[in-house]
Formats: structure tokens, sequence, C-alpha cells
């Protein structure tokens, strides 16, 4: 079976083969060699850990296989990148309110993405996937999931810019469906504030 390398980021390369994705983490050579194992060997187990816990919520690639230090096989979601076709679609907003519901249910659950853009998020069969838990953790804290609501936001309007504030204000909506929404909504305009704040500094 082919394999294709598909993306290469900072941290690990994409490897597309058939219906599966392998995510082979990077050796760094600038750290020891030990530390390097440790520590692609602790952020692979997180991230099976989120993508496991969020599969019971919402729509995310199913693993397949986890290798003990750096790799992860998971199913493959051929389907439609929304940065490059969210701004065409005739059910857009709708399409970012399911992201702001689905959002709403991570958070619920404690988990934090990190890496909330459009770019992680692929449309299949009418269902929004989200990808890429890399950056992910679990958090408790209003603050954290501010920050990921903060991300999304910076993201449509970096990409989707002449769509941006209907799009944005649909995620809103949708994650006013979780059940701490009025206290994150509150202290994503402190993030937003302290943003403005740094920017005129």
């Amino acid at each position: 079976m082919t394999q294709n390398i598909i993306g290469t980021g900072a941290e690990a390369v994409l490897i597309h083969k058939g219906t599966h994705l392998i995510k082979d983490r990077i050796k760094k050579s600038y750290r020891l060699p030990i530390l390097d194992e440790r520590l692609r060997r602790q952020r692979t187990k997180k991230e099976s850990r989120l993508l496991e816990k969020a599969s019971k919520l919402i729509p995310v690639p199913k693993i397949i296989k986890t290798d003990e230090k750096e790799k992860i096989e998971m199913e493959y979601i051929d389907g439609k990148k929304l940065s490059e076709h969210l701004d065409t679609l005739n059910n857009a907003e709708k399409i970012c309110r399911t992201i702001g519901e689905q959002i709403a249910k991570l958070h619920d659950a404690d988990i934090i993405h990190g890496d909330l853009t459009t770019s992680n998020m692929i449309l299949k069969d009418d269902k929004v996937y989200f990808i890429d838990f890399g950056l992910g953790f679990e958090s408790k804290k209003a603050e954290d999931k501010a920050v990921d609501l903060h991300l999304i936001k910076q993201a449509l309007e970096a990409k989707h810019f002449n769509h941006f504030e209907k799009f944005f204000s649909q995620v809103l909506e949708g994650y006013k469906i979780s059940k701490h929404h009025s206290l994150v909504l509150a202290r994503l305009k402190a993030v937003e504030k302290r943003g403005r704040y740094k920017q005129a500094a």
C-alpha cells in the first residue's frame, strides 16, 4: 500500500496510507536523545487520550493504534478542509454554529483543543470533524477555555475576514449550550482586552 506524506509540521509528519493517517512525531536533534524520546512518548500518549475522550462527544478521527514512542495511526478523514471551503458553503453559518456546539461539548468535558483553526476542521457527510489535538490538554479553568475560543476567533478573522463577524457570532451562539458559557464568554472579553492592551503597548 502506497504511503504519501501530506503534511510536515514543527512536531510531526503526517503520512496518508490508504484509509489511515499516521502521525509520526519528529526526533529533535537539539534535545538529549533520552529526553526527546520521553517527550515524544508523553505527547503521543496525551494526544491519544484526548482523541479517545473527545470521540465520545464529537466527530474526530478514530484511533487505529498507538505506538509506544511516537506514532498514532488513525482514521483518515477524506472530506473538505474548512479553511479552504467554509467561505463558499451555502450552510456556512450553520456549520459555524455546529463548531461552537462542539467546542462547548469539549469544554464541558474539560478538553482544551489548543489549536482551534478551520485548518483543523474537516467537513464530511454533514459532520464537522475536529483533528490534530497535538497541542491539546485537560483543564477546568475558564481562562483556558476562553483562550481556546479566542483562537478560533483569530483564525476566522485571519482566514475568513469577509464573513468573520457573522461566522464568529454563530460560533458563540452554538457555544451557549455549554453549562459554563456565561463564565467563559465573560472571561473571553477579558482575554481580548488584554490582547488589545498588549498591541497598544
